[in-house]
């Protein structure tokens, strides 16, 4: 814990940058929005339903924008983590969107040709690679961004290019005005949770430590539900630490039953709750109660309520937060939150295979 007040060792740590990103986050979401409004698109007519092809950092964005839509988008926007596109998606009014930020994402590349061939509507976004080539070499719209870090720090990019296009199709009001309370508030945050402001006065860094050790289990329902998700892959990638996420109401169906077994695993194990404003009321009172079984049967717990009175607010500060905490703990660990190593293995192995 004590590196949390020393900043100016975090460098020492932290080789390539990643407090960067996360500090840049804000400036990304907004540049992000604005780069999309500006790219073009074909006269789609009659577009009945949206795939987005996307695998981690670039899929997570999908996931907070169909989150956000559900109360106001009037077609289906679904999000395919996988090789083969769905049956449904090769009846006519289908928009297929194949985002990779690498553009070598081999269920994204599968995705595209598969849906190439179903002569879909399509569109890719990607910072290049073999998705920007064969969009080029296919004739299908591309919008190439540019982003030189991880896919997981590009979070703005993935959701800001995807808002953009469902307000260039018309799909649900301008959301400009909630976009931009959305930065102030994250800028705001930052004051708080930011990299200078001390353990005594910082939530984030007081959170990261209760996890150290732990065994992180984050909650969210409604628009924080992939916020939840975003929190877990941030603990396993930024700070190399098991976590796990689930959602409300379905916890309270299944999860809340397995609290007897292991014991010792149990009894090191941190249920993080995320709430807002905008959740429902029942979920507001599940998460109340659900903490409150947790509580009794020996489970640490705490709760972040994220700032702000919108979705979109809501759902961005809730993030933001979970990028600090995750960096902070990576401090604790003394690992540099930047490389993936077992991964990268992973897709190296995967590629010798063929």
């Amino acid at each position: 814990m004590q590196i949390l007040d020393h900043p100016e060792e975090y460098s020492k740590i932290d080789l390539q940058g990643m407090r960067a990103e996360i500090e840049g986050l804000p400036t990304q979401l907004q540049a992000a929005y604005q780069f999309g409004l500006s790219q073009p698109l074909p006269a789609w007519k009659d577009i009945r339903q949206i795939l987005i092809a996307g695998m981690g950092g670039s899929a997570i964005g999908a996931d907070l924008l169909i989150a956000w839509l559900e109360g106001i988008c009037p077609i289906p926007v679904i999000l395919h983590r996988d090789y083969a596109l769905p049956a449904w998606a090769h009846q006519p009014g289908t928009l297929v969107i194949c985002s990779s930020h690498s553009g070598n994402t081999e269920e994204v590349l599968s995705v595209f040709e598969q849906a190439r061939q179903a002569r879909a509507n399509l569109l890719a976004i990607t910072t290049g690679g073999k998705l920007a080539q064969s969009a080029r070499d296919a004739g299908v719209p591309l919008w190439r961004f540019v982003h030189a870090g991880q896919p997981r720090a590009a979070v703005g990019w993935s959701f800001g290019l995807l808002l953009a296009l469902v307000t260039h199709l018309g799909l649900v009001p301008d959301p400009q005005v909630e976009l931009l309370n959305a930065v102030a508030n994250m800028r705001y945050q930052q004051e708080i949770i930011g990299c200078e402001s001390p353990v005594a006065a910082n939530p984030a860094k007081r959170l990261a430590g209760q996890l150290v050790d732990r065994w992180p289990l984050v909650i969210g329902a409604g628009v924080l539900a992939p916020v939840a998700r975003r929190w877990k892959g941030q603990l396993s990638e930024l700070a190399k630490c098991w976590a796990q996420f689930d959602v409300l109401p379905e916890a309270d169906h299944n999860t809340v039953a397995g609290v007897i077994y292991p014991q010792d695993q149990l009894s090191r194990t941190m249920v993080v709750f995320l709430e807002s404003s905008t959740d429902h009321p029942r979920n507001h009172l599940r998460a109340e109660v659900t903490r409150k079984v947790l509580m009794l049967e020996g489970l640490g717990t705490d709760t972040y309520t994220a700032p702000g009175n919108s979705a979109l607010v809501n759902q961005w500060t809730a993030l933001h937060f979970g990028d600090y905490l995750a960096y902070y703990l990576a401090m604790i660990y003394g690992v540099d939150p930047t490389p993936v190593d077992a991964s990268e293995s992973l897709k190296a192995e995967l590629s010798q295979r063929g």
